[in-house]
């Protein structure tokens, strides 16, 4: 069975993409710890990050990267947060997570509602920078 996030992939279910190449895909979480929430996951249905062989992790990494930067350049931070954990959805996927303070990637806080206008407004944001 196809994860939630393979849906959004496939187009088969609603994401707010703010950046894609051909192995890979980030998108706005809808239930963000803060503003500019992304997630960035392969393309590729692969369960656990440590499963994947070394050229595909090192490229995600790497895709990664260039997401946070557009995140930096959209959202007003002082980093950007990286998380990997790995046991809500059965698909690789790292949080990125814009930082003023080490409560911005609280896991265990109450999450965002914003409503779906703010998250395609924020998607466009973060498009145009990356």
């Amino acid at each position: 069975m196809a994860s939630i996030f393979t849906k959004i992939i496939n187009r088969e279910i609603p994401g707010h993409i703010v950046a894609e190449d051909s192995d890979f895909v980030a998108f706005l979480d809808i239930s963000p710890l803060v503003e500019g929430h992304c997630l960035v996951v392969p393309k590729k249905e692969i369960d656990y990050i440590f499963d994947m062989d070394g050229q595909e992790y090192t490229a995600l990494m790497l895709f990664a990267k260039k997401v946070a930067a557009a995140i930096e350049k959209t959202i007003s931070c002082k980093r950007i947060g990286v998380a990997v954990i790995g046991l809500e959805v059965p698909h690789v996927h790292i949080h990125l997570v814009p930082l003023n303070s080490m409560g911005d990637i609280n896991f265990s806080r109450p999450k965002l509602s914003p409503a779906d206008e703010e998250l395609a407004e924020t998607a466009y944001k973060i498009r145009l920078n990356f």
